[in-house]
């Protein structure tokens, strides 16, 4: 009796480290995946980058932040509509895997193995959601040119912040990837939803400017809260702040429970396709 209750513990922890590997293992594999495709890397940060400096360029000193003291140069209020663009690219696309993997057989091989779909879920996500942080946090380098100055507690908001938008992004790319069989639908669902998505969510222009129906959608966009946190934390003296940093964090991290849930749910109703 004594050995049997002895070993419970010790089957509990097998099983924790078992859920854990595959975790782990599809984790690392999308991050050495995407890092081998170097062409994928540069897209991914050169486009927001060359569409901020030209974009922020054009406007220049022209933008006018109704919400700000002074009159706010369009390169920083772009700035964290770029750094969302380059999390949401990286996110969303890094989930193109899901449909690569389906065709070439992989998943269907993942999907037989003894382990819980949650377990895949969340391995994928959290690759792209890791990947889709280092890219955002990597656009950072160009703060200081702007003269934006942090400390290690509002790093670590923004790295917070970067978090959630790219795990809430990548497990919304996961749930519409998944029962998907090629990359060209799902570059048109891309175009259809997402990217108006990144549009409304106060990246281009202010809240408080637009009119009486985009203002109200934009405030159930939950993409406009992770770029109004990043506005507030990066350019507090000078930036429109419509909603308090706590309250985007807040609603950032229900979205990613949903969006998690979806794609957990989604995974469970749809059985692979063998390989063609």
């Amino acid at each position: 009796m004594a050995t049997q209750t002895a070993t419970i513990p010790a089957l509990k922890s097998s099983r924790a480290t078992f859920g854990l590997t595959p975790v782990l293992s599809l984790w690392s594999r999308e991050v050495v995946r995407f890092y081998r495709q170097k062409s994928r890397v540069v897209g991914v940060i050169a486009s927001p980058v060359l569409f901020w400096i030209v974009l922020g360029s054009g406007f220049g000193t022209s933008f006018r932040n109704q919400g700000a003291a002074t009159n706010q140069h369009y390169l920083d209020f772009f700035f964290p509509g770029s750094l969302i663009m380059i999390v949401l690219f990286t996110a969303i696309f890094t989930m193109m895997s899901v449909i690569e993997d389906r065709n070439e057989g992989f998943l269907k091989s993942v999907m037989v193995a003894p382990v819980s779909r949650s377990v895949i879920v969340l391995g994928k996500i959290l690759g792209g959601t890791t990947l889709a942080t280092i890219q955002g946090l990597v656009f950072l380098i160009f703060a200081p040119f702007l003269g934006v100055h942090f400390g290690i507690g509002q790093m670590l908001l923004i790295t917070l912040t970067i978090f959630l938008v790219a795990f809430s992004l990548t497990a919304l790319g996961f749930a519409i990837a998944w029962p998907m069989d090629s990359t060209q639908g799902f570059h048109a669902i891309i175009n259809l939803f997402l990217i108006p998505l990144w549009l409304l969510s106060g990246s281009l222009f202010p809240l408080s400017g637009a009119s009486f129906w985009i203002r109200a959608v934009m405030r159930i966009n939950p993409l406009t809260y992770g770029t109004e946190a990043l506005r507030a934390l990066l350019f507090p003296q000078s930036a429109s702040i419509d909603f308090p940093v706590g309250m985007s964090l807040g609603i950032l991290g229900v979205f990613s429970v949903v969006m998690f849930a979806i794609a957990f749910v989604v995974a469970n109703r749809r059985t692979t396709k063998p390989a063609a």
